[in-house]
């Protein structure tokens, strides 16, 4: 399921936002200011985020700063030229202005989340590692690695989300062994290990302690 983060100190907007979303199956993050939303950002990991331009501790902007590769919404009353070049300027892929219909909005949620799986790239380089999407494999300079299916879908889970802390639960949440049952906390940890033994100083799999992991 695709996690959204919302960010709207207007209680009725947000009650209503997150009854529509979570109607659609999405898993929504509700932060009323900008410290909520910084502490929301530091222990999860969102596939989109919905921020309020206006907020009782600033603008949205300091928000969409600390998401570099999660894509935003901006949904705000102001409908000023200069504020919507600057959204964009700062890489927004859309701008809603209130007051909005809720259907619109979800239509344009869809559409932000659609696209960026369709950008979805063949391959992947991380330090020295470059991993081949279309065939399934990973090299080491020029050096086939040899990876299990989950130690490969664990590498692909860091590829995608450089730069970002993963909790353990969300990649916990991602991996499942050949036979469909659930990897454990334990073993994950296993995993980890392994990967890192076999990657060895091309990429650093940093331990955020307390949390879970981030590849920079």
């Amino acid at each position: 399921m695709k996690t959204i983060l919302l960010v709207e100190d207007d209680v009725m907007i947000a009650a209503g936002l997150l009854y529509a979303l979570e109607q659609e199956g999405y898993v929504v993050t509700h932060a009323k200011t900008i410290a909520h939303a910084t502490t929301a950002i530091v222990t999860n990991y969102f596939d989109l985020a919905i921020l309020d331009m206006q907020l009782p501790d600033g603008n949205g902007f300091s928000i969409a700063e600390k998401l570099s590769t999660t894509p935003v919404i901006f949904l705000t009353v102001v409908d000023d030229e200069a504020s919507i070049v600057k959204a964009f300027d700062q890489g927004a892929h859309d701008y809603v202005t209130k007051p909005f219909r809720i259907r619109e909005l979800l239509a344009r949620v869809k559409r932000t989340l659609s696209a960026e799986a369709g950008g979805a790239t063949s391959s992947y380089n991380i330090g020295e590692i470059r991993i081949d999407v279309a065939a399934g494999k990973v090299y080491k300079s020029e050096e086939l690695l040899d990876l299990t299916a989950l130690e490969y879908k664990l590498l692909m889970i860091f590829a995608t989300h450089r730069g970002q802390i993963l909790t353990r639960t969300q990649i916990l949440e991602n991996i499942w062994d050949s036979a469909g049952s659930f990897v454990e906390d334990n073993t994950l940890t296993v995993y980890v290990k392994r990967l890192r033994e076999k990657l060895g100083q091309s990429v650093n799999i940093e331990t955020v302690r307390g949390v879970g992991y981030r590849v920079d």
